[in-house]
C-alpha cells in the first residue's frame, strides 16, 4: 500500500511512503492523538481531497507493518491527507478553522486509539 500526499493547503508536508498491508482498510471516524495532552485527546477525522465543491472524503485505518513499532494502524484519507478536529466544539469542517489541522497520515500504535465507523453505534 502506498500513501502519496503532495504539499497542499491542508498539510504542508509532502510524503510518498510504502507500507506492507496486514489487513483490510476500514472507515474510521475518530482517533486519539497525543500531540498536546500526554493522556491523549479524541478527535474526529476525515479524509481531505483536492475538490473545492466537496473536499471531504472517507478516512480509513488499516493494520500495516512498521519497521520500528511492529503492527500499527495507518490512518489515511484523500490526496490532501486527513483533517482532524477535537470532539468539542462541534463545528463544520474547514481549512480556515484554526481549531482544525491537517496531517498527511497518522500511525497509531494502539488499536484502542482508533474508532472505526462500524463500531460507533
Amino acid at each position: 500500500m502506498y500513501v502519496e500526499v503532495a504539499s497542499n493547503p491542508n498539510c504542508g508536508n509532502s510524503v510518498f511512503l510504502r507500507f506492507r498491508e496486514l489487513g483490510p482498510a476500514r472507515p474510521v471516524v475518530q482517533v486519539r492523538v497525543y500531540d498536546r495532552v500526554s493522556t491523549g485527546e479524541w478527535c474526529w477525522v476525515t479524509g481531505w481531497q483536492d475538490d473545492a465543491s466537496g473536499p471531504r472524503c472517507p478516512a480509513v485505518a488499516q493494520p500495516v507493518e512498521d519497521s520500528g513499532a511492529g503492527v500499527v494502524y495507518l490512518v489515511s484519507g484523500g490526496n490532501w491527507g486527513i483533517r482532524l478536529k477535537l470532539l468539542e466544539p462541534d463545528e463544520a469542517w474547514s481549512l480556515e478553522n484554526p481549531r482544525q489541522w491537517g496531517e498527511a497520515y497518522l500511525l497509531q500504535a494502539d488499536r484502542r486509539d482508533v474508532r472505526f465507523a462500524d463500531e460507533m453505534g
